[in-house]
């Protein structure tokens, strides 16, 4: 595990300064063959304009952006929790694009992007989370450990960065309140 990893909620001036090393890490994930809605090749723009929306919607309220920096400041991870729901479900929210950069990973990164995510959810009053990942993958093995409860499996629901398409394992959590 990386001992100098630092994961933080950021807000949306700081969202939008992060927008490259964001798209860099959204990049590499596809690449490397991560079912997250973008097929490959993906283009740095692309993956640009969709940080640029997140960092909208991190000014709007309707999610929270965290990230998993080294010691030096590099962007290794993300994660969001979209807090914009219903209004018959303001106790829930979505868990989306837990994202981390190759070079960081089997490093527990991912494990503390997944602890700060359940933790800003407390701090937003959110006790339901909600998430979905590929059938079969390594993220799929991490939120089971994680105490999530796997509820359901879609298959052929999306595809792969390559056209192949994949099954969609659905899971959630229940917090305790703040």
């Amino acid at each position: 595990m990386i001992d100098t990893v630092i994961v933080r909620r950021v807000g949306a001036n700081e969202a939008s300064a992060c927008i490259s090393a964001l798209a860099d890490v959204l990049v590499d994930c596809v690449e490397g063959g991560a079912s997250v809605s973008f097929m490959w090749p993906l283009s740095h723009d692309k993956a640009q304009a969709f940080w640029r929306n997140v960092a909208e919607g991190v000014a709007r309220h309707e999610r929270a952006l965290l990230i998993a920096e080294d010691a030096n400041g590099a962007v290794l991870g993300t994660v969001q929790l979209v807090l914009a729901q219903p209004e018959n479900q303001p106790h829930r929210a979505d868990v989306a694009k837990m994202l981390v950069h190759r070079r960081a990973r089997r490093q527990g990164v991912a494990q503390r992007l997944m602890a700060a995510v359940e933790e800003a959810a407390r701090a937003e009053g959110k006790t339901v989370l909600v998430l979905d990942t590929v059938t079969g993958g390594d993220a799929e093995r991490l939120y089971a450990r994680a105490g999530w409860q796997r509820v359901g499996t879609v298959p052929n629901y999306a595809l792969m960065p390559d056209g192949a398409f994949c099954g969609t394992t659905f899971f959630c959590k229940q917090l305790d309140a703040a």
